[in-house]
């Protein structure tokens, strides 16, 4: 499949470099994992939000202070628990009795970038909670509608479903999130080097913020200039297609799983210094864009595999 360059509103020198120092930066602190920490990048530059899925202790949190240090943009953590109320995320209203009237206070929601911790650890009322901040950028609350930060990003980390304690998420929850990802083990480098260097909160409140609110929105409309051929958008429909006709997908994916893996190769694309898109990126993409979105029969392998199995099944004309 050939690709035809067009004009394109790249970024600007000052901003590859800021990029470029951003991603180096990161990759300091979470040691072992490139390809990881540039989805990361991806899921930021789309738009989109990002959902880090291990086993305990394998540094989902680490990436998401690294990720949220780095971008220098107002942060919040919320530890998801079984007893965490939808309230407790979004804010509550309160009567002031001095004013007569309701006052609304917001909660943590209301920052650029939200760490929801363990997001599987608290019951589905409480997930919901996000559901309309991540797909509208707003909450409503006592039918009132209050604007979101812009840019506003979520990075959600949940252990495997099968660890006490734990609810799936629903869905429509996962639909949400742009990419998943799982970090495994680091390699034997990376292990060795995480056991003899500094902590890495240590190194994580030392962090440098290298980039803004204006830095980042400038990126992503940088991401919506790069350039996807028509022949580029057939690959992405033949991918969906299969989706659905494949032996062991139950429900394949929707056209918005389309439009998300397109987002995702375009800011792949600008991350590689590219002003289009090539089958390779929709290729490095495509598990952690569609594996969480395909529902399987039950006798089907791990979704990560059916969308592998996917991918191979179609060619690149």
């Amino acid at each position: 499949m050939s690709a035809t360059p067009v004009a394109a509103s790249m970024l600007t020198d000052d901003s590859r470099e800021l990029l470029k120092r951003a991603l180096a930066q990161v990759n300091t602190l979470v040691l072992g994992k490139p390809q990881e920490v540039r989805l990361a990048f991806v899921a930021l530059l789309s738009g989109g939000h990002l959902l880090i899925e291990d086993l305990p202790g394998l540094g989902k949190t680490t990436l998401a202070h690294a990720l949220a240090a780095t971008l220098g943009l107002g942060f919040q953590r919320v530890q998801f628990t079984s007893d965490l109320l939808p309230s407790d995320i979004v804010g509550v209203s309160v009567f002031d009795a001095q004013a007569r009237r309701f006052e609304f206070h917001p909660g943590p929601i209301f920052a650029h970038v939200l760490l929801a911790d363990e997001i599987n650890r608290a019951p589905p009322r409480t997930q919901s909670a996000l559901l309309e901040a991540m797909a509208e950028h707003q909450v409503t609350v006592d039918s009132h509608t209050h604007p979101l930060p812009d840019p506003f990003f979520v990075i959600a980390t949940q252990n495997p479903v099968d660890l006490a304690g734990t609810y799936p998420l629903p869905d429509s929850q996962l639909d949400r999130f742009l990419l998943r990802l799982t970090l495994g083990y680091p390699d034997e480098d990376a292990e060795r080097a995480l056991l003899s260097g500094s902590d890495r909160r240590d190194l994580i409140a030392q962090a440098t913020p290298l980039l803004g609110a204006a830095e980042v929105l400038a990126m992503r409309r940088a991401v919506n200039e790069v350039h996807a051929s028509s022949a580029l958008i057939g690959y992405v429909q033949a991918l969906m297609t299969r989706s659905r006709q494949h032996p062991g997908v139950r429900v394949g994916l929707s056209p918005r799983a389309g439009i998300a893996l397109l987002r995702a190769a375009r800011a792949y694309a600008l991350l590689l210094g590219r002003n289009h898109v090539l089958p390779e990126d929709v290729q490095a993409l495509f598990a952690a864009v569609a594996a969480h979105r395909l529902v399987a029969d039950s006798d089907a392998g791990g979704h990560a595999s059916l969308a592998k199995s996917i991918l191979h099944a179609v060619p690149v004309d």
